[in-house]
C-alpha cells in the first residue's frame, strides 16, 4: 500500500460527522498530498554520494472562505499530511532536513476551491535544540525532537510529548528527563519496555549515539545543534 492510499485510510478515520462536511465544496486532501508530492519531485537537488534532497516544509495557502471552513481541523490535517508525505519521501529513498513541516494558512487572492503550495529546504538552524545545546531526538524516518529542560514523555497517548504511532508503544511509555546537563531516560511501567543499544533498561544516563527503541520504533539520542540531512526509511 503506498502513501496516498495509506493517508486515504488515516483520513477516513479523521472524516466523521462534521468533519467529512466541511470538505464538500472545498479543497481536498488528497489534492493537497497529490500537490505535496509534485513540488517534491520539481524541488529535488542531488547531494554527493547519489543522495538526492527535497524540501521538508510545505505551506498550504488556502482562499479565505476554505480556510475558515477547514480553520477547526487545521492543526490535525496538517498533522496527516506531514506524516503521509514523510511516507511517500520514504518510498523514494530521499533525504530530508529533520521533520517534514506543513502548516496550512490563507491568501486572499485565492478563489475557494483552489489553493497554492510553497515549499523549501528548512535546516532548523533557527529552531533552536533545548537549552545551551542541540539535544534532541531523532528518528529513522526523518522526524526531529528538541528536548527542553525538564521531563519529556515518548509514547502513543495525546498527553505524550513525543508522540509516536507504534502499537507496540505504551500511551505513556517512558519518560527523559534534561536537567540541563545530561537526558536520563525512564521505563513508565510500559508493556513492552524500553531498549537502549539493544538492552532492556528501566533507567539509564543516554550518551551521544544511543538508540532507544520502543517497539518497532528507534529514536536517536543527539547532542549536535548542526543539523544534517536524513533519509527517510521505507514505511513497513
Amino acid at each position: 500500500m503506498g502513501a496516498l492510499q495509506r493517508f486515504e485510510k488515516r483520513l477516513e478515520g479523521l472524516v466523521e460527522g462534521a468533519f467529512a462536511k466541511v470538505f464538500k465544496g472545498v479543497v481536498h486532501p488528497v489534492e493537497m498530498l497529490n500537490a505535496m508530492q509534485r513540488e517534491a519531485e520539481s524541488q529535488k537537488k542531488p547531494l554527493p554520494g547519489g543522495r538526492v534532497l527535497v524540501p521538508n516544509r510545505y505551506g498550504i495557502l488556502l482562499s479565505p472562505a476554505d480556510h475558515t471552513r477547514l480553520a477547526p481541523f487545521a492543526k490535525a490535517l496538517a498533522q496527516e499530511l506531514a506524516q503521509s508525505h514523510a511516507e511517500y519521501l520514504g518510498e523514494q529513498g530521499w533525504m530530508v532536513y529533520g521533520d517534514v513541516l506543513v502548516e496550512i494558512g490563507q491568501n486572499d487572492s485565492l478563489d475557494t476551491g483552489s489553493f497554492r503550495i510553497q515549499a523549501d529546504v528548512h535546516t532548523g538552524g533557527d529552531a533552536g535544540y533545548g537549552v545551551g545545546s542541540g539535544v534532541r531526538l531523532l528518528t529513522d524516518d526523518g522526524r526531529n525532537y528538541p528536548l527542553s529542560v525538564g521531563p519529556t514523555v515518548i509514547g502513543r497517548g495525546e498527553q505524550a510529548s513525543v508522540r509516536i504511532a507504534d502499537v507496540g508503544a505504551s500511551r505513556q511509555h517512558a519518560r527523559l528527563d534534561y536537567d540541563g546537563r545530561r537526558v536520563t531516560l525512564t521505563d513508565l511501567g510500559s508493556a513492552n519496555g524500553c531498549l537502549v543499544n539493544g538492552r532492556r533498561i528501566t533507567e539509564v544516563a543516554l550518551n551521544p549515539g544511543d538508540v532507544i527503541q520502543i517497539g518497532s520504533t528507534r529514536l536517536t539520542f543527539r547532542t549536535d545543534g548542526a543539523a544534517e540531512p536524513t533519509r527517510i526509511t521505507r514505511p513497513t
